[in-house]
Protein backbone atom coordinates (compact mmCIF):
# COMPACT_ATOMS: atom_id res chain seq x y z
CA UNK A 1 0.00 0.00 0.00
CA UNK A 2 0.97 3.64 -0.33
CA UNK A 3 0.41 6.11 2.48
CA UNK A 4 0.89 9.82 2.87
CA UNK A 5 2.81 11.16 5.84
CA UNK A 6 3.30 14.58 7.31
CA UNK A 7 6.98 15.42 7.73
CA UNK A 8 6.89 19.02 8.98
CA UNK A 9 4.51 20.92 11.22
CA UNK A 10 5.01 24.54 12.25
CA UNK A 11 3.48 27.98 11.92
CA UNK A 12 3.66 29.31 8.40
CA UNK A 13 2.21 28.50 5.00
CA UNK A 14 1.85 24.76 4.26
CA UNK A 15 3.36 23.50 1.02
CA UNK A 16 3.21 20.16 -0.80
CA UNK A 17 6.71 19.34 0.44
CA UNK A 18 5.35 19.11 4.00
CA UNK A 19 4.01 15.68 2.96
CA UNK A 20 5.65 12.59 1.56
CA UNK A 21 4.38 9.41 -0.06
CA UNK A 22 5.72 6.10 1.23
CA UNK A 23 5.19 2.46 0.38
CA UNK A 24 4.53 0.12 3.30
CA UNK A 25 2.67 -3.05 4.23
CA UNK A 26 -0.47 -3.83 6.21
CA UNK A 27 -1.29 -7.02 8.14
CA UNK A 28 -2.13 -10.06 6.00
CA UNK A 29 -4.96 -11.09 8.31
CA UNK A 30 -8.06 -9.21 9.39
CA UNK A 31 -8.90 -9.66 13.09
CA UNK A 32 -12.38 -10.00 14.60
CA UNK A 33 -14.15 -6.62 14.52
CA UNK A 34 -11.94 -5.31 11.70
CA UNK A 35 -12.43 -4.71 7.99
CA UNK A 36 -9.99 -4.27 5.13
CA UNK A 37 -10.95 -1.38 2.88
CA UNK A 38 -9.75 0.08 -0.40
CA UNK A 39 -9.77 3.88 -0.37
CA UNK A 40 -11.89 5.60 -3.00
CA UNK A 41 -12.00 9.27 -1.95
CA UNK A 42 -10.25 11.48 0.58
CA UNK A 43 -11.22 14.95 1.73
CA UNK A 44 -8.84 17.84 2.34
CA UNK A 45 -10.22 20.70 4.41
CA UNK A 46 -9.04 23.99 5.93
CA UNK A 47 -9.35 22.69 9.53
CA UNK A 48 -6.52 20.26 8.76
CA UNK A 49 -4.09 23.20 8.86
CA UNK A 50 -4.63 23.26 12.63
CA UNK A 51 -3.55 19.61 12.81
CA UNK A 52 -0.11 20.55 11.46
CA UNK A 53 0.65 22.27 14.79
CA UNK A 54 1.48 20.51 18.05
CA UNK A 55 -1.25 22.62 19.66
CA UNK A 56 -4.27 22.42 17.35
CA UNK A 57 -6.10 25.11 19.33
CA UNK A 58 -8.97 22.66 19.83
CA UNK A 59 -9.76 19.93 22.32
CA UNK A 60 -11.48 17.77 19.69
CA UNK A 61 -8.69 17.79 17.06
CA UNK A 62 -5.49 15.82 17.60
CA UNK A 63 -2.32 16.94 15.82
CA UNK A 64 -1.00 14.85 12.98
CA UNK A 65 2.14 13.04 14.10
CA UNK A 66 5.37 13.51 12.18
CA UNK A 67 6.23 10.54 9.93
CA UNK A 68 2.88 8.85 10.56
CA UNK A 69 0.06 8.53 8.05
CA UNK A 70 -2.21 11.58 8.05
CA UNK A 71 -5.97 11.08 8.30
CA UNK A 72 -9.27 12.84 7.73
CA UNK A 73 -12.61 12.30 6.04
CA UNK A 74 -12.56 9.34 3.68
CA UNK A 75 -14.69 6.85 1.76
CA UNK A 76 -13.85 3.34 0.68
CA UNK A 77 -15.18 -0.06 -0.24
CA UNK A 78 -14.96 -3.13 2.00
CA UNK A 79 -12.74 -5.87 0.56
CA UNK A 80 -12.84 -8.22 3.57
CA UNK A 81 -14.88 -8.04 6.78
CA UNK A 82 -14.83 -9.67 10.18
CA UNK A 83 -17.33 -7.18 11.60
CA UNK A 84 -21.03 -8.06 11.80
CA UNK A 85 -22.21 -4.72 10.40
CA UNK A 86 -20.24 -4.85 7.14
CA UNK A 87 -19.91 -7.16 4.16
CA UNK A 88 -17.63 -7.25 1.14
CA UNK A 89 -18.70 -4.56 -1.33
CA UNK A 90 -20.21 -2.19 1.25
CA UNK A 91 -19.32 1.48 0.90
CA UNK A 92 -18.16 3.01 4.18
CA UNK A 93 -16.90 6.30 5.54
CA UNK A 94 -15.00 7.66 8.54
CA UNK A 95 -13.87 11.04 9.86
CA UNK A 96 -10.47 9.48 10.73
CA UNK A 97 -9.68 7.66 7.47
CA UNK A 98 -5.92 7.17 6.98
CA UNK A 99 -4.37 8.64 3.87
CA UNK A 100 -3.59 5.20 2.46
CA UNK A 101 -4.60 3.28 -0.65
CA UNK A 102 -5.59 0.26 1.48
CA UNK A 103 -6.20 0.00 5.24
CA UNK A 104 -7.32 -2.39 7.96
CA UNK A 105 -9.73 -0.48 10.20
CA UNK A 106 -11.76 -1.11 13.32
CA UNK A 107 -15.34 -1.58 12.17
CA UNK A 108 -16.63 0.55 15.04
CA UNK A 109 -15.01 3.61 13.41
CA UNK A 110 -16.99 3.22 10.18
CA UNK A 111 -20.43 4.21 8.93
CA UNK A 112 -22.17 2.41 6.06
CA UNK A 113 -23.24 4.59 3.15
CA UNK A 114 -26.36 4.36 0.99
CA UNK A 115 -25.28 5.47 -2.53
CA UNK A 116 -28.89 5.88 -3.70
CA UNK A 117 -29.32 8.86 -1.36
CA UNK A 118 -26.97 10.88 -3.60
CA UNK A 119 -27.76 9.17 -6.92
CA UNK A 120 -24.50 7.24 -6.67
CA UNK A 121 -22.21 10.29 -6.27
CA UNK A 122 -20.33 8.77 -3.33
CA UNK A 123 -17.91 11.68 -2.92
CA UNK A 124 -20.88 13.89 -1.98
CA UNK A 125 -20.83 12.13 1.42
CA UNK A 126 -17.55 13.96 2.13
CA UNK A 127 -19.10 17.31 1.22
CA UNK A 128 -22.68 18.35 0.58
CA UNK A 129 -24.17 15.21 2.18
CA UNK A 130 -21.48 14.92 4.86
CA UNK A 131 -19.93 17.05 7.60
CA UNK A 132 -19.54 20.01 5.23
CA UNK A 133 -23.24 20.12 4.40
CA UNK A 134 -24.14 19.49 8.03
CA UNK A 135 -21.93 22.41 9.08
CA UNK A 136 -23.70 24.73 6.65
CA UNK A 137 -27.23 23.55 7.47
CA UNK A 138 -26.90 23.26 11.25
CA UNK A 139 -24.83 26.45 11.47
CA UNK A 140 -27.66 28.38 9.84
CA UNK A 141 -30.36 26.63 11.87
CA UNK A 142 -28.62 26.84 15.25
CA UNK A 143 -26.77 30.18 15.03
CA UNK A 144 -28.28 32.10 12.10
CA UNK A 145 -31.80 32.72 13.44
CA UNK A 146 -33.17 32.78 9.89
CA UNK A 147 -36.95 33.28 9.65
CA UNK A 148 -38.90 32.91 6.41
CA UNK A 149 -40.62 36.15 5.51
CA UNK A 150 -38.38 38.30 7.74
CA UNK A 151 -36.66 39.94 4.74
CA UNK A 152 -33.18 39.01 5.97
CA UNK A 153 -29.94 39.57 4.08
CA UNK A 154 -27.17 36.98 4.42
CA UNK A 155 -23.52 37.48 3.50
CA UNK A 156 -21.19 34.50 3.06
CA UNK A 157 -17.40 34.80 2.99
CA UNK A 158 -15.34 32.05 1.40
CA UNK A 159 -18.54 31.67 -0.61
CA UNK A 160 -17.16 29.50 -3.40
CA UNK A 161 -15.61 26.98 -1.03
CA UNK A 162 -17.00 23.66 0.13
CA UNK A 163 -19.06 25.07 2.99
CA UNK A 164 -19.74 28.59 1.76
CA UNK A 165 -21.20 27.51 -1.57
CA UNK A 166 -23.72 25.36 0.31
CA UNK A 167 -24.39 27.91 3.07
CA UNK A 168 -25.59 30.58 0.67
CA UNK A 169 -27.99 28.19 -1.02
CA UNK A 170 -29.26 26.84 2.31
CA UNK A 171 -29.74 30.37 3.60
CA UNK A 172 -32.05 30.99 0.67
CA UNK A 173 -33.87 27.66 1.18
CA UNK A 174 -34.36 28.49 4.87
CA UNK A 175 -35.90 31.87 4.09
CA UNK A 176 -33.31 34.62 3.49
CA UNK A 177 -34.57 37.11 0.91
CA UNK A 178 -31.11 38.24 -0.24
CA UNK A 179 -27.80 36.34 -0.33
CA UNK A 180 -24.45 37.94 -1.19
CA UNK A 181 -21.21 35.99 -1.50
CA UNK A 182 -17.59 37.07 -1.17
CA UNK A 183 -14.98 35.12 -3.15
CA UNK A 184 -11.53 35.59 -4.67
CA UNK A 185 -11.95 35.39 -8.46
CA UNK A 186 -14.37 36.64 -11.10
CA UNK A 187 -14.99 33.01 -12.14
CA UNK A 188 -16.07 32.08 -8.61
CA UNK A 189 -18.33 35.12 -8.35
CA UNK A 190 -19.93 34.27 -11.70
CA UNK A 191 -20.61 30.66 -10.62
CA UNK A 192 -22.18 31.82 -7.34
CA UNK A 193 -24.68 34.01 -9.17
CA UNK A 194 -25.35 31.94 -12.30
CA UNK A 195 -25.29 28.43 -10.79
CA UNK A 196 -25.95 28.69 -7.10
CA UNK A 197 -28.61 31.36 -6.88
CA UNK A 198 -26.70 34.07 -5.01
CA UNK A 199 -28.13 37.52 -5.70
CA UNK A 200 -24.67 39.04 -6.04
CA UNK A 201 -21.02 38.27 -5.37
CA UNK A 202 -18.00 40.41 -4.50
CA UNK A 203 -14.45 39.67 -5.68
CA UNK A 204 -12.55 40.81 -2.60
CA UNK A 205 -9.35 41.15 -4.64
CA UNK A 206 -10.96 43.86 -6.77
CA UNK A 207 -12.26 47.17 -5.49
CA UNK A 208 -13.34 48.15 -1.99
CA UNK A 209 -15.24 45.39 -0.18
CA UNK A 210 -16.91 47.78 2.29
CA UNK A 211 -18.21 50.03 -0.51
CA UNK A 212 -19.53 47.07 -2.48
CA UNK A 213 -21.26 45.68 0.61
CA UNK A 214 -23.00 49.03 1.20
CA UNK A 215 -24.20 49.00 -2.39
CA UNK A 216 -25.30 45.34 -2.47
CA UNK A 217 -26.80 45.22 1.05
CA UNK A 218 -28.67 48.53 1.29
CA UNK A 219 -30.71 47.28 4.26
CA UNK A 220 -27.61 46.10 6.13
CA UNK A 221 -26.59 42.53 6.94
CA UNK A 222 -28.69 40.31 9.21
CA UNK A 223 -26.79 37.01 9.01
CA UNK A 224 -23.07 36.56 8.28
CA UNK A 225 -21.72 33.08 7.54
CA UNK A 226 -18.04 33.63 8.32
CA UNK A 227 -15.50 31.25 6.80
CA UNK A 228 -12.48 33.55 6.62
CA UNK A 229 -12.13 36.11 9.44
CA UNK A 230 -9.63 38.95 9.11
CA UNK A 231 -10.19 42.15 7.13
CA UNK A 232 -13.12 40.76 5.14
CA UNK A 233 -15.04 39.91 8.30
CA UNK A 234 -14.25 43.31 9.78
CA UNK A 235 -15.82 44.94 6.70
CA UNK A 236 -18.95 42.77 6.96
CA UNK A 237 -19.40 43.37 10.69
CA UNK A 238 -19.31 47.13 10.01
CA UNK A 239 -22.42 46.64 7.81
CA UNK A 240 -24.34 44.42 10.23
CA UNK A 241 -27.65 45.43 11.77
CA UNK A 242 -28.62 45.56 15.42
CA UNK A 243 -29.41 42.09 16.87
CA UNK A 244 -27.87 40.35 13.86
CA UNK A 245 -25.94 37.08 13.92
CA UNK A 246 -22.50 35.81 12.90
CA UNK A 247 -22.21 32.08 12.20
CA UNK A 248 -18.58 31.49 13.12
CA UNK A 249 -17.74 28.57 10.85
CA UNK A 250 -14.06 29.08 9.99
CA UNK A 251 -11.24 31.63 9.94
CA UNK A 252 -9.04 30.43 7.09
CA UNK A 253 -7.24 33.77 6.78
CA UNK A 254 -5.89 33.23 10.29
CA UNK A 255 -4.94 29.54 10.23
CA UNK A 256 -1.28 30.14 9.33
CA UNK A 257 -0.87 32.53 12.29
CA UNK A 258 -0.24 31.74 15.93
CA UNK A 259 -3.48 33.19 17.33
CA UNK A 260 -6.25 31.74 19.54
CA UNK A 261 -9.47 30.44 18.02
CA UNK A 262 -11.71 32.22 17.45
CA UNK A 263 -9.29 35.09 16.78
CA UNK A 264 -10.12 38.28 18.70
CA UNK A 265 -11.66 41.13 16.73
CA UNK A 266 -9.87 44.49 16.43
CA UNK A 267 -11.03 46.80 19.28
CA UNK A 268 -13.06 49.09 17.00
CA UNK A 269 -14.86 46.11 15.41
CA UNK A 270 -15.46 44.46 18.78
CA UNK A 271 -17.03 47.74 19.93
CA UNK A 272 -19.48 47.63 17.00
CA UNK A 273 -20.30 44.01 17.75
CA UNK A 274 -21.14 44.77 21.37
CA UNK A 275 -22.99 48.03 20.73
CA UNK A 276 -25.23 46.42 18.09
CA UNK A 277 -25.71 43.21 20.11
CA UNK A 278 -24.31 41.04 17.28
CA UNK A 279 -23.95 37.39 18.35
CA UNK A 280 -20.59 35.78 17.52
CA UNK A 281 -20.38 32.37 19.14
CA UNK A 282 -18.08 29.53 18.24
CA UNK A 283 -19.97 26.91 16.24
CA UNK A 284 -18.95 23.24 16.23
CA UNK A 285 -21.12 20.86 14.23
CA UNK A 286 -20.00 17.88 16.33
CA UNK A 287 -22.06 19.33 19.21
CA UNK A 288 -25.26 18.73 17.22
CA UNK A 289 -24.80 15.15 16.04
CA UNK A 290 -28.17 14.16 17.51
CA UNK A 291 -29.57 16.03 14.49
CA UNK A 292 -27.22 14.38 11.99
CA UNK A 293 -29.51 11.73 10.51
CA UNK A 294 -32.49 14.00 9.81
CA UNK A 295 -30.21 16.74 8.50
CA UNK A 296 -28.34 14.43 6.10
CA UNK A 297 -31.66 13.19 4.72
CA UNK A 298 -32.76 16.81 4.18
CA UNK A 299 -29.50 17.62 2.37
CA UNK A 300 -29.80 14.52 0.18
CA UNK A 301 -33.39 15.41 -0.71
CA UNK A 302 -32.37 18.93 -1.77
CA UNK A 303 -29.50 17.49 -3.85
CA UNK A 304 -31.74 14.98 -5.62
CA UNK A 305 -34.38 17.68 -6.26
CA UNK A 306 -31.76 20.00 -7.74
CA UNK A 307 -32.38 22.64 -5.06
CA UNK A 308 -28.81 22.31 -3.73
CA UNK A 309 -26.17 22.59 -6.46
CA UNK A 310 -22.91 20.80 -5.67
CA UNK A 311 -19.48 21.67 -7.03
CA UNK A 312 -16.33 19.59 -6.50
CA UNK A 313 -12.69 20.10 -7.44
CA UNK A 314 -11.28 16.60 -7.90
CA UNK A 315 -7.57 15.74 -7.98
CA UNK A 316 -6.60 12.23 -9.11
CA UNK A 317 -4.08 10.15 -7.17
CA UNK A 318 -2.94 9.87 -3.56
CA UNK A 319 0.48 11.16 -4.59
CA UNK A 320 -1.13 14.55 -5.34
CA UNK A 321 -2.89 15.05 -2.00
CA UNK A 322 -0.21 17.41 -0.66
CA UNK A 323 -0.54 19.63 -3.72
CA UNK A 324 -4.34 19.47 -3.40
CA UNK A 325 -4.08 20.59 0.24
CA UNK A 326 -1.80 23.48 -0.68
CA UNK A 327 -4.10 24.55 -3.53
CA UNK A 328 -7.20 24.40 -1.30
CA UNK A 329 -5.52 26.57 1.35
CA UNK A 330 -4.75 29.11 -1.41
CA UNK A 331 -8.33 29.13 -2.74
CA UNK A 332 -7.62 26.96 -5.78
CA UNK A 333 -10.82 24.94 -5.35
CA UNK A 334 -14.42 25.66 -6.28
CA UNK A 335 -16.70 23.74 -3.96
CA UNK A 336 -15.36 20.70 -2.13
CA UNK A 337 -11.72 19.66 -2.62
CA UNK A 338 -11.65 15.90 -3.20
CA UNK A 339 -8.80 13.48 -3.92
CA UNK A 340 -9.81 10.44 -5.94
CA UNK A 341 -7.55 7.59 -4.81
CA UNK A 342 -9.02 4.68 -6.82
CA UNK A 343 -12.05 4.07 -9.00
Amino acid sequence: LFNFKIILGKNGVPVAENFQLEQSTIPDTVQDGQVRVRTLYLSVDPYMRCRMNEDTGSDYLLPWQLSEAADGGGIGVVEESKHNNFAKGDFVTSFTWPWQTVAVLDGSSLQKLVPQLVDGRLSFFLGAAGLTGLTALLGIKEKGHVSAGANQTMVVSGAAGACGSLAGQIGRLEGCSRVVGIAGTDEKCSILVSEMGFDAAINYKKGNVAEQLRELCPGGVDVYFDNVGGDISDAVINQMNRNSHIILCGQISQYNKDVPYPPPLPPEVEKIQKERNITRERFLVLNYMDKQEASVLQLCQWIREGKLKVRETVVEGLENIGAAFQSMMNGGNIGKQIVSVSS
